[in-house]
């Protein structure tokens, strides 16, 4: 299993399981770690071992208990360590002003989550897509990190 890490920052276990399924379907094999509410993610992110490499990607929710996904967002974006990893904004908020903020504070994309599995999945293969030939200055080296299986 490779050894760089993508971490999920997401509390509902629906969109957990169909996040971790879409990444799969797009043969993403990554080792996915997971957290559960923004201080979950503050605690891995900057008190975890010493040591232990930032993940090479985050997909963060928005709306989290306990500390919000734009609080979150901005914690990794000022601290040195986390400053350059790609963030991925997975919501289903279509609060205009979130996407706004998201950007300011340096979301890498934004993705509005569909509920429907095909149509998540389908945007999950857009976005590989869209960092593969558009974006790859956001995250020169992220696809030198992410590990394609043969797809499921």
């Amino acid at each position: 299993m490779p050894d760089k890490t993508i971490l999920l920052i997401e509390d509902d276990p629906d969109d957990q399981v169909l996040t971790l399924k879409a990444l799969r379907r797009n043969g993403i094999v990554n080792r996915a770690e997971l957290a559960r509410d923004g201080g979950e993610a503050i605690d891995y992110l900057f008190r975890g071992p010493k040591g232990r490499p930032a993940p090479i990607l985050v997909l963060l929710d928005l709306h989290l208990p306990r500390i919000d996904g734009l609080e979150v967002l901005r914690r990794i974006r000022e601290d040195q360590r986390t400053a350059d990893v790609p963030v991925i904004i997975l919501t289903s908020s279509r609060d205009e002003e979130d996407e706004a903020r998201s950007t300011v504070l340096g979301a890498s994309a934004y993705v509005r989550k569909p509920i429907v599995f095909e149509e998540f999945a389908a945007a999950t293969r857009r976005l590989g897509i869209h960092w593969l030939l558009i974006d790859r200055a956001v995250a020169p080296d992220l696809f030198n990190h992410l590990h394609l299986g043969n797809g499921a």
